[in-house]
């Protein structure tokens, strides 16, 4: 897929790999780009550089979603390009004691954002693109989503089952021409990462969110399903499937440094 002419709906625009992802289609040639955000203000600012237009939204919200896509359709006409990619990196803790947690709260946030948040834009969007025969799905995810995340099951467990509702998506629409794409990279130096403790996912490989956004370009144009600006995940994911129990091993050998350096 190439993005020249096309409206481009980003979630999660206003900062990090949205804002990058928003210039980048921007300097594509994307005849209009979409930012959408709770950060209203942030959104109105990407928005005024790319010459695109602004939406204030929570993707846990269903009617939000869906009045970006209606307002956005009536302004400018049909997204062909949906990239699903406000995320939270919330619930973080090295030390719980039960990977269970303490309240559902943590769990209800982030399966909104990481999983139903997914979930809406294709109710809404697949009568569309179906009736006028295609369109395109860029959901972020995380290399959480292909492996694991230390110190926070919430984060680990909605990415997985966002990889699930992805796959799933490809598939049932393949015959549609509905088009799916995920982007799972580890550490990406945004305000997100640098507000979590330090895991696996820092320190290997950390890239920009420029770097992430040329590599979407990339995985767009070739159209390829999984997107992994970090490489070297793709050997992880080997690893992992090898020998789980190995694997596990090793992740609790992580999980326990993690602890002895957090408990200092």
């Amino acid at each position: 897929m190439q993005v020249t002419g096309k409206v481009v709906v980003v979630t999660g625009g206003a900062n990090g790999i949205g804002k990058a992802l928003c210039e980048a289609f921007h300097k594509a040639g994307a005849a209009k780009v979409v930012v959408a955000d709770m950060d209203a203000a942030n959104a109105r600012a990407v928005a005024a550089t790319v010459d695109g237009a602004a939406f204030r939204c929570d993707v846990a919200q269903e009617k939000e979603i869906a009045h970006v896509i209606e307002e956005t359709e009536r302004q400018f006409g049909p997204i062909e390009l949906f990239c699903s990619n406000a995320g939270i990196g919330g619930g973080f803790d090295p030390m719980s004691v039960n990977a269970g947690g303490a309240s559902d709260e943590p769990w209800q946030r982030s399966w909104a954002i990481h999983v139903m948040a997914h979930v809406y834009a294709a109710r809404h969007l697949i009568p569309r693109m179906k009736a006028r025969g295609g369109g395109y799905f860029l959901n972020t995810i995380s290399a959480a989503g292909l492996l694991s995340q230390v110190g926070s099951p919430a984060y680990s467990t909605t990415k997985h089952a966002a990889v699930g509702f992805a796959e799933n998506l490809a598939i049932s629409h393949k015959a549609d021409n509905i088009k799916v794409s995920i982007l799972c990279p580890q550490g990406v130096d945004t305000n997100m990462l640098r507000s979590i403790p330090k895991g696996p996912q820092s320190g290997d490989g950390d890239l920009t969110p420029e770097q992430v956004a040329s590599d979407v370009l990339a995985g767009l144009e070739q159209e390829t399903f999984l997107i992994l600006p970090h490489p070297q995940v793709l050997g992880y994911m080997r690893k992992k499937t090898e020998n789980y129990d190995r694997w596990i091993g090793g992740m609790a050998k992580i999980q326990a440094k993690m602890r002895e350096e957090f408990g200092k």
